[in-house]
């Protein structure tokens, strides 16, 4: 696949800025308890719907990769910027880490009992998302989840997506029933959606949506995938 230029402008932009950004945003969802939740509620969704490993797409520095191990998941992270994948192979070394791009993921279908994209949608220009939201089910389980967030447009904006100043790379705000719309037509069913303003230092709003695909008949649980593919340490290729 021919990768678009957006993506290569992003990922040469973090890795410029990647010692500072690791500093600044280890693990992004600290900063809120309702962030928290939303991680926690998607951790026991998995657990409950039989496991399965789970990929931190556009991982960044690792922090919340590490979260989402620490709660008892089989967690890896995949971000497009090799020294955003270096930090977090360094800072936690008993988790795998790897380069890869949200548009075409380098795993097979139907592995993953959940993926985590905190974040990591929101530079991906508004054509190209239903690809990764294709992508997103295509490497799930039946039943497996699926947990976005983003930065949300106001709820009087009548635009589905809107270029902001992210500092780093061109963002977008995106509308949380777009964001919706998108995991619909992919596929998904919506188990539930968060807006919440912003924080002390934060300039918009966020948005948070939880859902999963569907349930093959007769079947009750993700089959787990060996450790040798999906845990343990992974040292940089």
């Amino acid at each position: 696949m021919i990768e678009p230029s957006s993506l290569d402008t992003t990922r040469a932009a973090y890795d410029a800025v990647a010692p500072l950004y690791a500093e600044l945003f280890r693990d992004s969802v600290d900063v809120h308890p309702l962030d928290r939740a939303m991680v926690a509620a998607f951790a026991d969704s998995v657990r409950e719907a039989g496991g399965g490993p789970v990929a931190d797409l556009g991982c960044g520095p690792g922090g919340v990769t590490a979260r989402l191990a620490s709660l008892g998941l089989t967690a890896f992270g995949v971000d497009a910027s090799p020294a955003m994948v270096e930090l977090a192979r360094r800072e936690y070394p008993d988790l795998r880490f790897d380069e890869g791009s949200m548009l075409a993921l380098d795993l097979a279908d139907g592995t993953l009992g959940g993926v985590l994209a905190w974040y990591s949608i929101i530079h991906t220009p508004p054509e190209e998302l239903p690809v990764i939201f294709a992508e997103f089910a295509r490497v799930l389980a039946p039943g497996g989840h699926l947990l976005v967030g983003f930065f949300a447009t106001g709820d009087d904006s009548s635009h589905a997506a809107e270029p902001f100043d992210h500092k780093v790379a061109v963002a977008y705000r995106l509308s949380l029933d777009h964001v919706a719309g998108l995991a619909a037509e992919a596929g998904f069913m919506e188990i539930g959606r968060l807006r919440r303003e912003p924080g002390e230092n934060e300039r918009f709003q966020h948005g948070r949506l939880l859902a999963r695909t569907a349930v093959a008949p007769g079947r009750k649980r993700i089959e787990p995938v060996g450790s040798e593919r999906y845990g343990g340490a992974h040292g940089a290729a």
